[in-house]
């Protein structure tokens, strides 16, 4: 019998006894998406204390709202305390001010002091993501005493797999791997072998900075330090990846001009979305007007050639793809680190190449389609395709150039994305156009 089926005849201490077999992802998963709220708090309530704590911490907010408003003081003040600090402070963060003032009423003093402090770091900074629960050792020290004290002290911390070398004052002195403890003699000096030329980060540094030198380094822990080198914290690669999920979404919105949110899309409400979504369009919408303007200003000129109304279309379309591909490569290797300001000219220099192939052969590809199938006048042929080629140039350029701009300008480089691109691709493709067309024509 499965445990939807058990839960049906409400045999729900057997259920417990099927779902505790499972990973605790697995049983918040359950737990949210295949019973309904009632079923899932008794659920939650049978689970083991310190079970329960690590599933808690797999939910969404809502339903971790939920439970807070639905369970005692008694059972607030466990779940808190069996939470690893970093994950305590990321529940509270997101919590109405109401919540989070009757959590901190049911914990310890020395560990509200500490949620507070983690509270007070400034948001998407080092100290706002870091936890405390990591091992600390003193250079003075064998590797039979730092075992010892790893076996006394370890299974309440994040990970023992990396352990932290401090001085009295705290200040960090070096690192050394549980590797490095089982694999040296018992009577070695932790100072003998422990690895000084370490990387570590500051509690103010931005947490893309940080998710940037995980990536660097190919680090699973990286040491948080303050202003006087005192180790204050550390940050493991678990809550990395929940950074890098978070800041491609947020430039993934960005690049399609919306403003970034943070809620899962079936649970964001449809004036919210469209209250993110709104503004930008507007923007856009008022900068397309740039566009009217210019085919008003060359209205003599399509009236002597209407053919060349057909065109507009395929222009605008085809600029505005080119200037996307461009800014598209170029705001992903910023943000990986690969481009930096100093590459402005490489990269110019770059889709100035690449612009001069593409847009020849679409060119070339376009004059025969155009002139010998579609059997356009010569020299309106000759204008759409030169009209074509430096549109594609341009857009290229614009594209590769604009989110290194912006990136120097300190804004986020995929604000500079396809639709702020195509919108004044457009423009300059029209300008060419018609620039073109009176020229060769005769207009």
């Amino acid at each position: 019998m499965n445990i939807k089926n058990l839960i049906e005849n409400n045999k729900y201490l057997e259920a417990r006894k099927e779902i505790i077999k499972l990973n605790s992802v697995d049983i918040a998963n359950f737990l949210e998406d295949d019973v309904n709220v009632d079923t899932m708090l008794i659920l939650f309530r049978l689970l083991p204390k310190d079970m329960a704590a690590d599933v808690f911490s797999y939910m969404s907010i809502d339903m971790q709202k939920y439970i807070i408003q639905s369970i005692t003081d008694k059972e607030i003040k466990s779940i808190v305390d069996e939470l690893f600090l970093d994950d305590a402070v990321d529940l509270l963060e997101e919590m109405p001010a109401n919540i989070v003032k009757g959590v901190l009423k049911n914990t310890s003093k020395g560990r509200r002091d500490l949620i507070n402090q983690f509270l007070n770091y400034e948001e998407y900074s080092a100290g706002s993501i870091m936890t405390i629960e990591f091992v600390n050792l003193r250079k003075e020290m064998t590797i039979k005493d730092a075992l010892e004290y790893i076996k006394k002290v370890g299974l309440d911390k994040q990970t023992i797999n990396t352990c932290y070398v401090i001085d009295k004052y705290r200040k960090l002195e070096g690192i050394i791997s549980i590797r490095k403890l089982i694999l040296n003699d018992e009577n070695t000096l932790i100072k003998d072998i422990m690895k000084e030329n370490y990387v570590y980060i500051n509690t103010y540094d931005d947490q893309e900075y940080v998710a940037s030198q995980f990536k660097k380094y190919d680090l699973t822990s990286m040491p948080v330090v303050d202003k006087e080198h005192r180790l204050v914290g550390i940050i493991t690669i678990d809550d990395i990846v929940d950074i890098i999920d978070q800041e491609n979404t947020e430039d993934f919105q960005k690049m399609a001009a919306m403003e970034p949110s943070e809620n899962e899309y079936l649970k964001t409400g449809v004036f919210k979305l469209a209250k993110h979504r709104i503004i930008w369009l507007l923007i856009l919408m008022i900068s397309a007007t740039f566009t009217g303007a210019i085919i008003r200003r060359f209205e003599n000129t399509l009236q002597s050639v209407v053919i060349l109304a057909s065109f507009i279309p395929m222009l605008m379309d085809t600029g505005g793809n080119a200037g996307s591909q461009s800014s598209t490569l170029v705001i992903r290797g910023i943000a990986l680190g690969e481009i930096e300001l100093k590459d402005m000219l490489k990269v110019v220099w770059k889709e100035f190449r690449v612009s001069i192939i593409a847009g020849f052969t679409l060119a070339v590809v376009n004059f025969f389609r155009i002139y010998y199938i579609e059997k356009v006048q010569f020299l309106v042929a000759v204008t759409v395709c030169l009209s074509l080629f430096f549109t594609v140039v341009l857009a290229k350029m614009v594209g590769g150039m604009l989110p290194i701009i912006a990136k120097k300008l300190k804004l986020d480089p995929a604000i500079m994305a396809s639709p702020l691109i195509t919108t004044i691709v457009d423009a300059v493709a029209l300008t060419v156009y018609f620039s073109l067309a009176t020229f060769l024509l005769g207009i």
